[in-house]
């Protein structure tokens, strides 16, 4: 108990300068700090934080107890009533400037009491009178009683009624009820006969008072003494130790006495009314008071009143020559041994909550009766979890003859301070962010917190906290950032520093950066902050100048790599940033490529790139062959072989290759058959079937050591070793069928006599051989050089099958030949009909012949080969003169028509002889004019054509010596 004293005596200290320079000497203190300097460190662990807090009343005060001394005081809600010794009553605001003096007494002011409306104050002094001053008005009024009095009270509805009641008390052993009746003011005796009246107290209707056997309550209401709470036993006459009584609410009534605390509740039985109201049953009904708590103090009590669900207690702690020979005395000791006086805040079940003593000035010389406790709990106060609401805590006024100091709950900004100076700094943040404090208390205290967990080196947990502790200030962020990077610690704040709201200078950013990517157990975080960053924010070039010199060296990590990429990409350098990525081997690199065309950019970067996906690897490289030469990816992958399977990559990039251009990797097809016996043996053949740039000899190796018969057939075949790759075909692959195929497409009649030699030894591949020799070889001449004896599998069922596939053979070439013989009629019939057409040979062409003859130009050449020929015959037959007049064609300039069947005439002489013949219709036609080249030269019409022409009525031309007509 006493340790905490101590404690809360410094606190007190700290917290309550003295006003006029002057305070008792420490000597509790001192005993204390010397019998209990060994147990330091566990003083420090049972410190419990003060609920109260504490200053000395100023204003007017000092000076009025510079020449006075206080003896009581009442507070109301606006306002303070100060009682001396002089008998002066002093009306003082809050801050203790004195408003009114009321000079109302000659002797000591015994006890005070304000209405509820704050409007008339009540005193009582030794000199045995009772003053009510009102404070608005001049009203007073004044009682003389002739006997000191010690108590009083006003109706708490003193100045609404009109009625002016008050009751006192004091050494006459009588109580008064002072009542305004309409001849005047009335006393009536409520209760005597038990000693002085010490202490009074009015609430609502109950007024209880004490006297030297107890407290007694009365219900003015009805005019009726409730209850009587005896004395407790043990304690010094009420002379010298006073009671207290103090109401907590209309119920609750607390009692301090000596070394004694009761509260009583008073219960209040209620009864429904008609309209469902409650109304009150009278008080001889009630069932009295019940104690509803009980305990023993070990100091006298000079004061006590409520403290939320708890009380505040001012002890007076006795010393060991404090007795009651030592009460009986009024004069202050000279010794000046006494204590100072205490604050205690207890639960009803006196477990201590707080103490605080009070270094009031004098203490050393006062007695218990000498101080006196009166708190202001207003109405509107409200306590819920320990605090009060704001502006509704209340007031405690603890006065010793020469101060007066007021006691008020400690609010959470004093909460988080105590917390604060005992380095409790997580608790006082808690406190400051559930009390919603002001931003100017959260960053202090966020800054003594930072501080203080910077000094422990909790460096990770003082960043953690900065987004809570600083919040949109750009300016503390900015500081702690380059403290940080002072104390090298700035990796670890990082990932807590804001981008927008409030956004930072640029430099902060980039110093941030910069201190991870110079550390290298932060490159990943380097990584993920380059990512999460705007870029606008900070600028790229001074974080790559820092990362570049670590290229080359063991402090290049893969996450440090990435990080630079990105931040070249930022810039602009995709070239230096698919470098990179390619090293890294990132699954998006052809995306990237696509989207920013760095093609030239990849042919640095082959093997890098087949190594990620060799199917979008080989793809781009086929597709940028022109850009990268196929020598020069084989070039890269071959250098890798170290690294990768490269054979497998060769293989991918030069089949696709082929299929791209055949020609295109012709230097690399002998590697490229060993890659195709190694990794695609089914594609070997088609390969060496369109290639013609590879070794046969190699090819012929690389696939008897893989054993890759159809192969080496193929190969044989291509070298001229026809009968080894039959032998393989029958020997190793068993295949008859494909032995037939490769003999017929070779076309040598050896070749046959070896397959049927070599097939004699497999009767089952001379039945097969029957059976597919129809249309290549006679099937006789197979079974005759048959041996005798030789059984030969199903050989009934194949000889059917031979004269059925003969037998459909020689149907087929019956009806080969119908068709050619049709074709050769029908070819006849149009030469016929083309040998009847007559050609005009003339020496004048128009324009629009020669126009006509460009369009057929095809045509007109065949037919003017034909005309030569015909010609020559004419010139042959005829002599190159005209059959009808036989004069020679180059005497007359005449157009010449000349036959198929190689008689010529001319044109004049024609007509004149079918004019004879076919008379003046055919004649007059013929007249109409010269028959030009174009009219008879149709070469190109067909039968119909020559159908229509002759139903048209078109002139018809004969050959006079073979009549043949001309259409």
């Amino acid at each position: 108990m006493r340790i905490k004293h101590k404690e809360a005596d410094s606190i007190v200290m700290s917290q309550m300068p003295s006003e006029n320079g002057i305070d008792g000497d420490d000597e509790r203190e001192e005993e204390d700090s010397e019998e209990y300097s060994g147990e330091e460190e566990q003083e420090e662990e049972e410190e419990d934080e003060p609920r109260l807090k504490y200053q000395r009343m100023g204003g007017s005060v000092p000076s009025l107890l510079s020449t006075d001394a206080a003896t009581c005081i009442t507070v109301a809600e606006r306002m303070i009533a100060l009682g001396t010794h002089a008998g002066a009553v002093h009306i003082l605001d809050f801050l203790g400037n004195q408003i009114k003096e009321f000079a109302a007494h000659t002797a000591a002011v015994n006890d005070l009491c304000f209405d509820t409306e704050g409007e008339y104050v009540g005193s009582c002094s030794d000199d045995g009178s009772v003053v009510i001053n009102s404070l608005f008005t001049d009203e007073r009024m004044k009682f003389d009683y002739h006997r000191p009095m010690k108590a009083i009270a006003l109706d708490p509805d003193y100045a609404r009624k009109s009625s002016r009641k008050f009751v006192t008390g004091g050494l006459a052993g009588h109580l008064y009820l002072n009542v305004k009746k309409w001849l005047g003011y009335r006393d009536q005796v409520l209760h005597s006969g038990e000693g002085p009246i010490h202490a009074v107290k009015w609430r609502s209707s109950l007024v209880a008072w004490a006297n030297d056997t107890g407290v007694k309550v009365y219900d003015a209401a009805n005019d009726q003494r409730i209850t009587f709470i005896e004395r407790p036993r043990g304690i010094p006459r009420p002379e010298l130790l006073l009671p207290h009584i103090v109401w907590q609410d209309d119920t609750l009534l607390v009692i301090g006495w000596g070394t004694s605390v009761k509260i009583a509740l008073i219960r209040t039985t209620q009864s429904k009314g008609v309209n469902g109201t409650y109304k009150h049953i009278p008080m001889s009904s009630r069932n009295q008071v019940d104690i509803v708590a009980s305990f023993q103090t070990s100091y006298f009590i000079s004061g006590i009143a409520p403290f939320g669900d708890s009380l505040v207690i001012l002890a007076y702690i006795p010393g060991e020559e404090d007795g009651e020979k030592d009460f009986s005395s009024t004069i202050p000791s000279r010794q000046g041994n006494a204590q100072r006086p205490e604050v205690r805040v207890v639960t009803w079940n006196n477990d201590e909550l707080a103490t605080d003593a009070l270094p009031v000035n004098g203490f050393e010389h006062y007695k218990a009766k000498d101080y006196s406790l009166a708190h202001a709990p207003f109405s509107g106060s409200s306590y819920a979890g320990g605090q009060w609401a704001a502006g509704d805590e209340p007031l405690y006024y603890i006065v010793s003859p020469k101060d007066v100091v007021i006691a008020k709950p400690r609010d959470a900004e004093d909460h988080i301070n105590w917390l604060l100076q005992h380095g409790w700094h997580e608790k006082a943040l808690e406190a400051v962010e559930a009390n919603q404090g002001q931003s100017e208390l959260l960053d202090e205290v966020g800054s003594r917190y930072l501080d203080h967990l910077i000094v422990e080196r909790k460096y990770a947990e003082a960043a953690s906290l900065c987004p809570k502790l600083l919040r949109g200030s750009a300016s503390g962020w900015e500081r702690w950032v380059f403290h940080f990077a002072h104390l090298r610690q700035l990796p670890v704040l990082v990932p807590y520093i804001p981008t927008e709201n409030p956004r930072l200078r640029d430099t902060a950013y980039e110093v941030a950066l910069v201190a991870l990517a110079t550390n290298p157990s932060f490159h990943k975080d380097l990584l993920s902050t380059v990512k999460s960053w705007p870029p606008r924010i900070y600028s790229t070039m001074p974080v790559i100048s820092a990362i570049e010199p670590q290229i080359k060296t063991s402090s290049m990590t893969n996450p440090l790599k990435e990080a630079l990429a990105e931040l070249f990409v930022i810039d602009g350098q995709h070239d230096k940033a698919f470098a990179l990525y390619a090293d890294l081997m990132k699954p998006d690199l052809f995306d990237f490529i696509e989207k920013h065309n760095l093609h030239d950019a990849v042919r640095e970067k082959v093997v890098q790139l087949m190594m990620i996906d060799c199917k979008r690897a080989v793809l781009l490289l086929i597709q940028q062959r022109d850009l990268i030469p196929p020598s020069e990816v084989v070039s890269q992958l071959i250098a890798a072989k170290d690294k990768c399977d490269c054979r497998y990559f060769l293989h991918l990039y030069l089949h696709s290759l082929f299929e791209a251009n055949p020609h295109s990797g012709k230097d690399y097809h002998d590697m490229q058959v060993e890659l195709y016996a190694d990794y695609d043996p089914k594609m070997m053949l088609t390969f060496l079937r369109s290639s013609q740039h590879y070794t046969l000899e190699k090819a012929y190796e690389i696939c008897v050591k893989k054993d890759l018969l159809k192969e080496q057939v193929f190969i044989l075949g291509r070298m001229g070793n026809a009968k080894q790759a039959l032998s393989v075909i029958i020997n190793r692959l068993g295949d008859i069928e494909e032995a037939i195929e490769f003999v017929s497409v070779q076309q040598d009649d050896e070749l046959w006599e070896e397959l049927i030699k070599q097939s004699f030894h497999k009767p089952e591949m001379v039945g097969v051989l029957l059976e597919h020799t129809v249309g290549n070889l006679d099937p006789l001449y197979i079974v005759n050089m048959l041996p005798n004896g030789l059984e030969i599998p199903r050989l009934r069922d194949r000889l059917v099958k031979i004269v059925t596939d003969y037998r459909t053979e020689t149907s087929l070439r019956h009806g080969c030949n119908d068709i050619l013989k049709a074709d050769c009629v029908n070819l006849l019939v149009k030469y016929y009909k083309e040998a009847k057409r007559a050609v005009c040979l003339s020496d004048e062409v128009d324009e629009a012949s020669s126009h006509r003859a460009e369009k057929r130009a095809s045509h007109l050449g065949e037919r003017v080969m034909s005309m030569k020929s015909m010609e020559v015959k004419s010139k042959t037959r005829g002599g190159g003169r005209c059959c009808i007049c036989f004069d020679p064609f180059s005497i007359q300039n005449v157009s010449i028509i000349a036959f198929f069947c190689c008689h010529a005439y001319h044109t004049t002489c024609l007509m004149e002889s079918t004019i004879s013949i076919g008379g003046k219709k055919e004649a007059g036609a013929a007249a109409q004019g010269t028959v030009s080249y174009d009219e008879y030269d149709d070469g190109v019409h067909d039968d119909d054509e020559d159908e229509d022409e002759d139903a048209s009525g078109a002139p018809q031309m004969r050959c006079i010596l073979c009549t043949t007509a001309a259409g």
